[in-house]
């Protein structure tokens, strides 16, 4: 029998029966999500407000968090989107010129639930050996059976279309002034993802996920952004048929990550499925088939795409080299490609920006830019 420690008010319970006894450092109240890990020293505001974490609860690996506080300038969206927090110890003190409050004060105005003092090595083990999985995190519920019912019932990940929760609600202009009009199909895009674009002297158009491409023909864009997202990339289907059409139809320039990687895929033909932890931090390392070269890489993803279920016109350019899963595709014939990581991170690994560039290049060619 476990014996809960006196000061311990919250509680961590796994679908699979396995549960953590903790303190709370966030909102009270419940909340569901599946239980992942990710190895990143830091960036936990970035990956707070990450889209690509609605309904994760995320574990951080490093043993403290939050010793340089949040500010208003390092988010990717307009709120935090993960579904809560778990760490092994919080920093109340924040040592930062740029920092405005402290972790947990920011956790409780956007009502994010979030526990620490819990292993998170164990917990990291046990999710590496069984996998990512439902869980719930409470402050108002110490009954574990109660909390493993409410788990087993909740509706997890797969199948389960959550790009809806974070897409837009209507076309908007990021940027006016570029040179080069891309339209952002938003299925959850990150802010850095944008203003990489802009600085490459793009006139950035974001349109939501359920766009219909006549709205996308009459912005006349010079190539297309397939964005990061969350969740079952088979469940947005909408999304699908829009690349599908968008790849059949013209030679425009396409880029997509994560999300937008897997959407280009599944638009192909291809099959894919769940991974048993996912890739998620800032140390991954990729294989870049075309030149050799390894690069350390952002990644948050937890489906992937089958390499050997592309068609014939798509290959193969980026490797996982921890399980060799596919990391980067390209048409043999179009200016069409996608990795499945994040080259815009940040904080993060930088090995991977110059795929801006070939997209800019790839914009460049379009518009009959010798360049």
């Amino acid at each position: 029998m476990n014996i809960i420690p006196a000061n311990h008010d919250a509680f961590l319970v796994l679908e699979d029966g396995t549960s953590f006894s903790g303190k709370s450092f966030g909102a009270n109240g419940e909340a569901y999500g599946e239980a992942v890990f990710n190895t990143s020293m830091m960036g936990y505001q970035e990956i707070l407000t990450d889209p690509s974490y609605c309904g994760q609860l995320i574990t951080m690996t490093y043993p403290l968090i939050g010793n340089y506080g949040v500010n208003d300038e390092d988010v990717e969206s307009s709120k935090i989107q993960a579904s809560g927090l778990i760490v092994r110890e919080v920093s109340r003190i924040t040592s930062n010129f740029r920092s405005t409050k402290d972790l947990p004060t920011y956790l409780k105005e956007q009502n994010i639930v979030a526990i620490e003092d819990i292993d998170t090595r164990a917990l990291t083990r046990h999710l590496r050996s069984n996998g990512a999985m439902k869980a719930i995190i409470s402050t108002v519920d110490s009954d574990i059976d109660s909390l493993l019912s409410k788990v087993k019932n909740s509706e997890g990940l797969v199948g389960i279309d959550l790009v809806q929760k974070v897409t837009c609600e209507k076309a908007y202009d990021w940027s006016t002034s570029g040179k080069f009009k891309v339209a952002v199909i938003d299925c959850g895009i990150k802010h850095n993802i944008l203003r990489i674009l802009a600085e490459k002297d793009c006139h950035l158009k974001v349109f939501p996920a359920n766009t219909l491409i006549e709205e996308i023909d009459a912005f006349n864009p010079d190539g297309i952004f397939l964005s990061n997202g969350p969740g079952d990339p088979g469940a947005v289907e909408y999304v699908i048929n829009l690349v599908k059409t968008l790849v059949e139809r013209d030679n425009l320039p396409i880029f997509g990550i994560c999300l937008g990687h897997q959407m280009l895929g599944l638009a192909q033909g291809a099959d894919y499925s769940k991974l048993k932890f996912g890739h998620r931090g800032g140390n991954q390392p990729v294989k870049n088939i075309l030149t050799s070269k390894v690069e350390i890489t952002s990644q948050n993803h937890g489906f992937a795409i089958d390499a050997d279920s592309l068609p014939p016109e798509m290959e193969v350019t980026h490797i996982h080299l921890n399980d060799n899963t596919l990391s980067g595709m390209r048409h043999k014939t179009k200016p069409i490609f996608s990795v499945q990581y994040h080259p815009e991170a940040s904080p993060g690994p930088h090995d991977s920006h110059y795929l801006f560039d070939e997209f800019l290049s790839n914009l460049k060619a379009y518009q009959g830019d010798p360049a």
